[in-house]
């Protein structure tokens, strides 16, 4: 009976989890790692805990009240945990958990000093490390000691701040136990904390050692400025010694004490670079052994290093895999994609099916390895020019990479007569440019219909394995009608005649991005369309104020059947089914096939008609179209008349104007290939979740949003094997998406781990102004409306939006804003391209932004300028 109630650390390992916490388990796991020393001890049992809590029942009835407390409701978490800690430390330990204890005591010495640590069954864990959140006590000294700070321990468990840290995670207090390592207490010369890969940049090859005095505890509590060493490949490459004016010693009765460390000694290093060598080579075991980054505690005694602790860093963004050791770089898809959000399993697969290019997964967001375009000068010179013209910070990230000259190979010299990859045939000549012709939209876009309604046609009669085949064979028509030659020459045609109206009248006339208000109002943008089309439904709602008031009652997705009920329900009913009918497929985050579509949700679009029924006019659309028109009209006007002023004018007002009728006729179409994928993913998703129906019925699946968590070849296999998918993979899958919402993707990664967001080199922003991309021309000042949902908008007429990302779904709510403001993007990303439509005053690109800007704060865009002044 006793055995249950403590084990000895030699006894544990990984698996034990569930018995002895995360800290347990790790240390367990060390112990039996060739090489690593780690002190001896045992773990007091999360059965002693539920021991503990059973005899307390008051325990349960604050627990439950716990869980009901609101999200940010810190009182309640204060009070109620307090109130648990006192009630576990006054719940005597019983007989047999006593014995149990000091049984284990003796086999190490009852008088001896001991580290009584906490360690939870949710703590230590590959995606939540939980770090600091439970106590520790060093030096303990006497056997009724070790127990009254065992209850400590258990107590711990409902600090404020841990019960706050896993309400962030996710992760319900009731499931939560507390087990309790006690170990042989370490009289360190030196201690502190290794990290296996460089917890600031990311970069794997780079570990750093913290090193202090004494007691590690001084480094962890902040009383010291550590040394700090950083060692790559094997040697130490950077170090900064500190003055280490104090440390913490263990008393001898018990305890520890903060002392004065001796002048002269201050500034001594705590190691020599050969022991942090030395030390991460013995990290490098421990993060062999568990699979990857570890951020490890160590004691030096004698020379000799003990680890007292090894937990994963959960901070670090993961790195694709890699079938060789050679050198990556990747670029992130989320960025260009305006959605850097993680996607689940079945999301990432899809798109991998469905992409163009091969793309590698990793932490939930998709990313290109652009190494083999930057092996030649041809391909890093067009690389950095697209994305110069695109993302300047990923321009920048690449360039920091390549300017080391250690990560990627210097580039050869160009061989004369030979291709850009070197040895190859001649570069093929250029396609003679698409002719400035709206039958080629129209074209190209009746084609896309066809295959979308053929698409939709055959798939109705699939199931089971056959469907999987057909939507196999349908990916290659999916990819052909997205890489379809004409379309893509119709794509760059738009873009650079805008590149080349910006240059030009930049350098003829001075002004700045010109062709911001030349293409205001361009025919044919399925996604400004989208936007001004549910301004047209808000003018079928605003005369009906029975309708009005039902809407602002809605609270759930099945609304659409109530508004048959109040007058003029069906008229609107209509407008709103239609715009569904037209735009239902889309939603935030539209590149990820398992988010939820408007049409699955159309109560998403509610509160964005009744903002536009109570700030907009009646026609709104059609005159806000017909004024960007107007507009752009007499910018064209105004720029070839002074042009043909100038020396040359005829010629250069001809060329101009040209440029305009070529921007004018294909910009919009840079809108309606993502329309396409959107729709034909949409067909794809409605399949695969009919199929998800009929595997829950055959009891093969828990639930049909469980395929979600599978990819697209675990879901073909499940269907063509009728094997049940292991619930335990789903809840991993599940666990893990959660836990990848709390990484920020960067930019660019290399294969070594180092996360790269760029940055800004201008010296024209003013002081305290945020810097970005100027997208879309003008000045405008406002209030700032901080938005992350979408759903959640709140906006007034003269609002700015401020969000991370913005992809076509936020279109609706640029009608109603009068500028805009994201974290990512670049000029020819969807917010970017739909602003300029609007004529929006515009800057993406804006690091931190929702963070930076203070929601309500008044704010000036410089849509020109690419800067966003916070004003007092």
């Amino acid at each position: 009976m006793n055995e249950q109630y403590v084990w000895d650390l030699h006894d544990v390992d990984e698996t034990r989890v569930a018995s002895v916490g995360g800290k347990g388990a790790h240390l367990g796991a060390l112990s039996r790692i060739e090489g690593v020393r780690v002190p001896g001890g045992f773990c007091v049992t999360t059965a002693a805990f539920r021991r503990i809590v059973e005899q307390a029942p008051r325990v349960r009835g604050l627990l439950d009240r716990l869980s009901q407390a609101g999200p940010d409701d810190r009182e309640a978490v204060r009070t109620l945990s307090a109130q648990i800690r006192r009630t576990i430390e006054a719940t005597a330990v019983p007989d047999d958990i006593t014995e149990a204890i000091a049984r284990a005591l003796a086999r190490y010495g009852t008088g001896a000093a001991y580290a009584v640590r906490s360690s939870a069954t949710a703590e230590d864990l590959p995606t939540a490390s939980f770090a600091g959140q439970q106590d520790t006590y060093l030096n303990v000294v006497g056997t009724e000691a070790v127990l009254r700070h065992i209850s400590r321990c258990w107590a711990s468990l409902f600090t404020e701040r841990a019960v706050t840290y896993r309400r962030r995670n996710g992760i319900d207090d009731r499931t939560v136990h507390m087990a309790v390592v006690v170990q042989q207490m370490v009289l360190p010369h030196a201690s502190g904390v290794l990290f296996t890969a460089d917890p600031v940049t990311g970069n794997r090859r780079t570990a750093t050692v913290d090193a202090g005095f004494g007691l590690g505890e001084a480094l962890v509590a902040g009383l010291v400025n550590p040394d700090v060493f950083t060692v790559r490949d094997g040697e130490v490459v950077a170090r900064t010694v500190s003055a280490k004016q104090r440390a913490l010693t263990a008393l001898p009765a018990g305890g520890t004490q903060e002392v004065e460390v001796d002048a002269q000694r201050q500034r001594q290093p705590a190691l020599t670079d050969a022991q942090a060598v030395r030390l991460v080579g013995l990290g490098r075991r421990i993060e062999a052994h568990f699979g990857r980054p570890q951020d490890i505690e160590w004691c030096l005694v004698d020379d000799e290093f003990s680890i007292v602790q090894s937990r994963p860093i959960t901070t670090l963004f993961p790195v694709p895999e890699r079938r060789d050791r050679a050198d990556r770089v990747y670029v992130s898809v989320g960025h260009g994609q305006m959605m850097t959000d993680p996607m689940r399993a079945l999301g990432l697969s899809m798109w991998q099916l469905t992409a163009l290019v091969p793309m590698q997964a990793a932490g939930g967001r998709l990313f290109v390895d652009v190494t083999p375009r930057l092996a030649t000068p041809a391909g890093r010179a067009a690389l950095l020019d697209a994305f110069g013209k695109a993302d300047p910070l990923v321009r920048d990230a690449l360039e920091t990479v390549i300017g080391r000259g250690d990560f990627l190979p210097p580039l050869p010299d160009a061989a004369p007569g030979t291709g850009p990859d070197l040895g190859g045939p001649p570069p093929a000549a250029e396609p003679d440019p698409v002719a400035t012709d709206p039958a080629v939209v129209t074209g190209l876009i009746e084609r896309s219909r066809a295959s979308l309604a053929a698409l939709e046609r055959d798939i109705r009669t699939k199931s089971g394995p056959a469907l999987f085949d057909f939507l196999l064979e349908s990916f290659e028509e999916h990819k052909r009608v997205l890489g379809d030659p004409l379309s893509m020459q119709a794509i760059t045609a738009g873009m650079e005649a805008t590149w080349w109206l910006n240059d030009k009248l930049g350098e003829w006339l001075g002004e700045k991005n010109a062709a911001d208000t030349l293409t205001l109002s361009a025919p044919g943008n399925i996604t400004s369309e989208m936007g001004l089309a549910l301004l047209d439904v808000a003018d079928v709602v605003r005369p009906l104020p029975e309708v009005v008031t039902f809407l602002q009652d809605v609270q759930d997705d099945d609304f659409l059947d109530g508004l048959d009920k109040p007058a003029g329900g069906p008229e609107a009913r209509a407008a709103i089914e239609a715009y569904l009918d037209r735009y239902g497929m889309r939603c935030v985050g539209e590149i990820d096939i398992t988010r939820p579509r408007w049409r699955e949700r159309p109560g998403t679009l509610v509160p964005v008609i009744l903002d536009h029924v109570r700030n907009s006019e009646p026609g709104a659309a059609r005159r806000r179209f017909d004024q960007g028109r107007q507009q752009a009209e007499r910018k064209e006007q105004d720029v070839l008349e002074r042009l043909r002023a100038l020396p040359d004018g005829a010629a250069k007002a001809a060329e101009t104007r040209r440029m305009i009728d070529r921007v004018r006729t294909f910009i919009g179409y840079r809108e309606y290939p993502k329309y396409h994928i959107v729709s034909r993913s949409f067909v794809y998703k409605q399949a695969l979740l009919k199929e998800a129906d009929r595997l829950v019925r055959a009891g093969l699946l828990a639930d049909r949003e469980d395929a979600f968590h599978l990819t697209f070849q675990e879901l073909h296999e499940v269907v063509r094997s009728a094997l049940p998918v292991d619930p335990q993979l789903v809840r991993q899958r599940r666990e893990a998406f959660r836990a990848y919402h709390a990484l920020t993707p960067p930019r660019v990664l290399t294969s070594d781990g180092e996360a790269l967001s760029g940055a800004y080199r201008r010296d024209d922003v003013p002081a305290g102004a945020l810097a970005g991309v100027a997208v879309s021309a003008g000045t405008v000042e406002g209030r700032a409306r901080v938005v992350l949902d979408m759903a959640q908008a709140d906006l007034e007429a003269g609002d700015i939006l401020v969000t991370a990302f913005t992809d076509p779904s936020w279109s609706p709510l640029f009608v109603g804003i009068a500028g805009l403001v994201t974290e990512v993007g670049g000029l020819m990303t969807h917010g970017a391209v739909v602003a300029r439509e609007y004529g929006l005053p515009a800057v993406v690109g804006v690091e931190q932004a929702t963070r930076l800007i203070p929601d309500g704060r008044r704010i000036r865009v410089h849509g020109s300028d690419g800067f966003v002044e916070i004003l007092s």
